[in-house]
C-alpha cells in the first residue's frame, strides 16, 4: 500500500480510537428496556473497524455501548435471519407466513409455524423470560449482560432506522421491525431450552386430555392446525412399549443423528513447541438459518478484549479467544430433560396424584394470529414438573390416556445464564478462570467446554445444566418405561405420583433440581483433551473419566468413528510433540476418512465376489485414497455405499471383531463383508450414481458443492458415519448433479496458540461467510477460502487491526 494511503488509514483509525476512549458518553441511564419497551439509543455509540472478510472489531466504552455496536454490526450482515428469529420468539410466524410452513429449525424442533407460535406465544404470555430477568444473579443474568442486551437491541434498531435493506429475503417486508431487550433475552431463552422444551414443542402444543374432541379443521386458507393430537392420545390405556421406547430414545439422542455436533482438542504445553497451550475448535452447526455463527472482536479498553464467534442474536462471543486463553464447545451427551409419569385422578384426566392427593393441572390457553384466517386457540397443560407432553418427536409417542400422562422437566427453562458464562470466558486469563466462571454462572445448557491457555494448561469439562437424576434415584423411582429408557439413552421417566422421587439439590448448585459443579466430569492438564460428541469417558484415551451418573453419558461403550479417528489423530500429534498452530491447521483439513482406512480394502477385496459382473466398482473403491478432498476419486462412491450399508445393518453386525472396552479406539473392526446387505449396498450405490449421470470415479468436488450467486464452490469433508473430522452434511440431489447445499457441518473454526507476545497466534475460518445477503461482498468470500483449505489470519492486536489493507472504520451512534 502507498505510504500516503497507509498514513491516511492510520490517522482515521487513530482518530476513531480517540473518540471511543475519550469522548464517547457513558451508557445511557437505564431505561424501560428490561420491561419489554423499545430501548432508547440516546447517547449510545461504538467504533467498528472492519478488516478482511468483513470481520468487525468493535470498541466501546462500556457494556451497553458494546452491545450497541454488536447489534448494529450483526444487523448489517444478517438482518433478515435475525428478524425471522424475532418473529419466532414472539410467536408470530403464522401471522406472516401461514400456519403450515415449517420454521428453519434454528430455535426449536417445531414442525410447523403454528406449533412454533403456540409454544413461544405461551412462553411470552406466561412472562417466563421476564421472571428470569428479574431473578438476581447468579441465578439470574448479571447487570453487565442486561446492559449488553439493552445495547444490542438499540444498535439493531438504529441500523434498521438508518439503512436500506438490500437482502431480497426481507427487503420491504413488513415483518422486519424494531426489537426490545426482552426480545433479545427471549432469543437467549430459546437457545437455552433447545435440548429440552425446544426438542418437544410439537408434543407440548399437541397434548390434549383424552376426553377432548378432535381439533376442528381450520378455516379455509389457514391450513391444518399444527397442534393436532399425535397418535395415541385417544382415551385409551395404551402404554408405550418399553423396548421400542428405549430404542426410540436412544436414536433421538444419538450424536450421529444430531443437526449439531463438533470436534475440539486442546494440547497442553507438554506437547507443544514452546510449552504453551494450543486449541483447535471445529463446531458442526447448520449452514443456513438462525443458528449460524458470526465473527467479531469485542473490546472495552481495560475491561474486555475477546475475539471469536457469536450465535446470531447473541450479544457475547460464544466460542473464542483472548490474549491468554482460548475455548471451544462440543455438543455434550448429557440429557437436559427428564420425564415424570403422572398417575391421573380417577375420572379427571387433568388432575394427577402426588402421595395419593390430587393436584390440578394448570391450563394455559394460547391464541395465535393466522395469515388469511381466524386466530387459533389451543390449551397447554402444566404441572409441578413442567408441561404435559404428548411425545418426544414422532418416534417416541407418550400417550395421554385416562390413567396416565407425561410431564417434561427442563431445568434450562430457568436458565438465562449462558451468555454470562460466555462473558466470563471472554474475561478469563487462564483455564482456571474458565473453571471458576463455570462454577459461578452454571449457564451452559447442552455443551462441553475444551480450553487451553498461554501458560500451557489444557481443560475438558462437561459442565452442563442437567436435571439432578442420580443412578440411585433412577433405580428407585423409574417407572417400567424409565427402566428401559434410562440405561439406553439417559432419558429418565420417574414416578410422578411420589414426592420422594422429586429431584434433589446439590449445595453448590445455583438453582434447585440440578447437579452442582462438583459432580461434573473434568480433566485438567492432560497432554491432550479431545471430544467429538461422545461422552466424557475418552476425553483422553490414556486417562479415562469415570464415576459420573448415566444422565451425563456412557462409560465403556462403543465410540463413534469420528471419535475414534479423532483420538487416533490427536494422540499421534501429542506423541510427536513440538506442535504449533500450523499442525492444528493441517489436522482440520487432513480430510482422512477413518471408515475408509478400516473398510475400503476389505470392501474392494470382497467386491469381486459380491459384484463379479461389475469390476469397475471394485477398482474405484480399491483405488480411492481414503480421503474426502475435493479431488478424491472414489470418495463419492464409497460414501453412497457406506450410507446404505450402515443404514440397513445394525452397528453390532457391521464388523467381525466386536467392541472391547479394553481397546475402545481400535474396536470394533474388520468389515463384515459376508452379509448379503454388503453386495446390495455396493450395487445400489453404483446404480444411484450412474442413474444420475455421475462417473463412479468422479472427483468428489465435482458433485459435492454449494452454489453462491451462480458460482459452484466445491466442498471437501464428509458425513458423520465416515468418521470425518471436517464434517460436511450436504443434501443429495441426483437430478441436480450430486450434493448441493451443505445442511450442517464445519462452521466457525479457530486454531489458536501463543508465542509469548501480547498477541495470540490465531487462524480462523467461517465456512459459510459472514453474511446471508447475496448482495454482500461477504456472502461467499470465506466459503471460497474453505473450499481451498485456506485460513484467515486473526487481527487481534491493535497494530494488526491498523495494518489491515481492508481497514474500514465506522463510528456508529444512536
Amino acid at each position: 500500500m502507498h505510504l500516503r494511503t497507509r498514513l491516511k488509514h492510520l490517522a482515521l483509525a487513530g482518530a476513531a480510537l480517540a473518540v471511543v476512549t475519550a469522548s464517547l458518553p457513558g451508557a445511557a441511564a437505564a431505561d424501560s428496556g428490561d420491561r419489554g419497551d423499545r430501548p432508547s439509543d440516546r447517547g449510545l455509540s461504538a467504533v467498528i473497524r472492519y478488516t478482511e472478510y468483513g470481520i468487525p472489531h468493535i470498541v466501546a466504552r462500556d457494556y451497553a455501548n458494546l452491545g450497541f455496536g454488536t447489534g448494529w454490526a450483526q444487523a448489517a450482515d444478517q438482518v433478515c435471519v435475525l428478524a425471522d428469529g424475532f418473529l419466532t420468539v414472539n410467536g408470530e410466524r403464522s401471522r406472516y407466513f401461514g400456519p403450515d410452513a415449517a420454521p428453519d429449525g434454528s430455535l426449536s424442533s417445531a414442525g410447523t409455524n403454528l406449533s412454533s407460535d403456540l409454544y413461544f406465544r405461551g412462553v411470552k404470555d406466561a412472562g417466563t423470560v421476564e421472571d428470569l430477568l428479574a431473578t438476581p444473579a447468579p441465578a439470574g443474568p448479571s447487570r453487565d449482560l442486561k446492559e449488553l442486551m439493552r445495547g444490542w437491541a438499540a444498535g439493531y434498531n438504529a441500523w434498521l432506522r438508518k439503512n436500506r435493506i438490500t437482502d431480497p429475503a426481507c427487503a420491504d417486508a413488513d415483518w422486519v421491525r424494531p426489537v426490545t431487550a426482552l426480545d433479545v433475552a427471549r432469543r437467549g431463552f430459546a437457545v437455552s431450552v433447545l435440548g429440552g422444551q425446544g426438542r418437544a414443542v410439537d408434543g407440548i402444543t399437541a397434548a390434549r386430555p383424552p376426553a377432548s374432541p378432535p381439533a376442528a379443521a381450520p378455516p379455509v386458507g389457514t391450513g391444518s392446525p399444527g397442534a393436532a393430537a399425535p397418535a395415541g392420545t385417544a382415551a385409551s390405556d395404551a402404554v408405550p412399549d418399553p423396548d421400542d421406547a428405549a430404542e426410540a430414545a436412544r436414536e433421538l439422542f444419538a450424536p450421529e443423528h444430531a443437526t449439531m455436533g463438533s470436534n475440539a482438542v486442546a494440547f497442553s504445553g507438554a506437547t507443544t513447541a514452546n510449552g504453551r497451550g494450543l486449541l483447535l475448535g471445529n463446531p458442526h452447526y447448520p449452514w443456513q438459518g438462525g443458528r449460524r455463527f458470526w465473527q467479531s472482536q469485542q473490546t472495552i479498553p481495560g475491561e474486555l478484549n475477546v475475539s471469536g464467534a457469536s450465535l446470531l442474536g447473541t450479544a457475547v462471543v460464544n466460542i473464542g479467544f483472548n490474549d491468554k486463553v482460548a475455548w471451544s464447545h462440543t455438543v455434550a451427551t448429557g440429557v437436559p430433560l427428564s420425564l415424570h409419569q403422572l398417575t391421573l385422578a380417577p375420572g379427571d384426566p387433568t388432575a394427577y396424584l402426588v402421595d395419593g392427593k390430587p393436584e390440578r393441572m394448570t391450563p394455559r390457553a394460547v391464541t395465535v394470529a393466522v395469515k388469511d384466517g381466524a386466530p387459533v386457540t389451543r390449551t397447554q397443560w402444566w404441572t409441578r414438573y413442567g408441561p404435559v407432553v404428548g411425545g418426544l418427536g414422532a418416534q417416541l409417542p407418550l400417550p395421554w390416556t385416562a390413567t396416565t400422562a407425561y410431564a417434561l422437566n427442563d431445568p434450562n427453562a430457568a436458565n438465562l445464564r449462558g451468555s454470562d458464562t460466555a462473558l466470563g470466558f471472554g474475561r478469563a486469563r487462564s483455564t482456571q478462570d474458565i473453571v471458576d466462571t463455570l462454577h459461578r454462572t452454571q449457564g451452559l445448557p447442552w455443551v462441553n467446554t475444551i480450553a487451553a491457555d498461554s501458560a500451557g494448561h489444557s481443560l475438558f469439562t462437561q459442565s452442563q445444566v442437567l436435571p439432578r437424576i442420580t443412578d440411585e434415584l433412577a433405580a428407585r423411582c423409574s417407572t417400567p418405561l424409565g427402566r428401559a429408557t434410562y440405561p439406553a439413552s439417559g432419558v429418565a421417566v420417574l414416578d410422578g405420583s411420589r414426592s420422594d422421587c422429586a429431584l434433589g439439590s446439590d449445595p453448590d448448585a445455583v438453582q434447585p433440581g440440578v447437579f452442582g459443579p462438583a459432580r461434573m466430569p473434568v480433566l485438567r492438564d492432560a497432554p491432550y483433551v479431545e471430544n467429538s460428541n461422545d461422552s466424557a469417558w475418552l476425553a483422553n484415551a490414556d486417562r479415562p473419566l469415570t464415576g459420573y451418573e448415566r444422565i451425563f453419558g456412557t462409560v465403556a461403550t462403543p465410540r463413534s468413528l469420528r471419535t475414534r479417528g479423532g483420538i487416533e489423530d490427536v494422540t499421534a500429534m501429542a506423541d510427536r510433540g513440538r506442535l504449533t498452530v500450523a499442525d492444528l491447521q493441517r489436522q482440520q483439513f487432513a480430510n482422512r476418512a477413518p471408515a475408509g482406512d478400516m473398510a475400503a480394502a476389505d470392501a474392494a477385496k470382497a467386491c469381486t465376489s459380491a459384484l463379479p459382473e461389475d469390476p469397475e466398482v471394485c477398482r474405484v473403491i480399491g483405488d480411492w485414497d481414503r480421503t474426502v478432498n475435493t479431488d478424491s476419486r472414489g470418495a463419492l462412491l464409497f460414501d453412497r455405499f457406506w450410507r446404505k450399508f450402515t443404514g440397513t445393518v445394525k452397528p453390532a453386525d457391521q464388523w467381525k471383531v466386536p467392541f472391547s472396552a479394553a481397546d475402545p479406539v481400535r474396536t470394533p473392526n474388520t468389515l463384515n463383508t459376508g452379509l448379503p446387505e454388503f453386495g446390495k449396498a455396493l450395487a445400489a450405490a453404483a446404480a444411484e450414481l450412474r442413474a444420475a449421470g455421475i462417473a463412479l470415479d468422479a472427483p468428489l468436488g465435482a458433485h459435492q458443492f454449494v452454489v453462491r450467486n451462480g458460482e459452484r464452490i466445491p466442498v471437501s469433508g464428509g458425513t458423520e458415519s465416515l468418521g470425518i473430522w471436517n464434517k460436511a452434511e450436504p443434501v443429495w440431489n441426483a437430478a441436480g448433479g450430486g450434493y448441493v447445499e451443505v445442511a450442517h457441518g464445519t462452521s466457525h473454526v479457530q486454531a489458536v496458540g501463543w508465542d509469548g507476545s501480547r498477541c495470540p497466534v490465531a487462524r480462523t475460518l467461517l465456512s459459510y461467510s459472514q453474511s446471508s445477503n447475496p448482495a454482500s461482498p461477504h456472502y461467499s468470500d470465506q466459503t471460497r477460502l474453505f473450499a481451498g483449505g485456506r485460513w484467515v489470519t486473526s487481527r487481534f492486536c491493535e497494530k494488526d487491526v491498523l495494518r489491515s489493507p481492508a481497514l474500514r472504520v465506522e463510528v456508529v451512534r444512536g
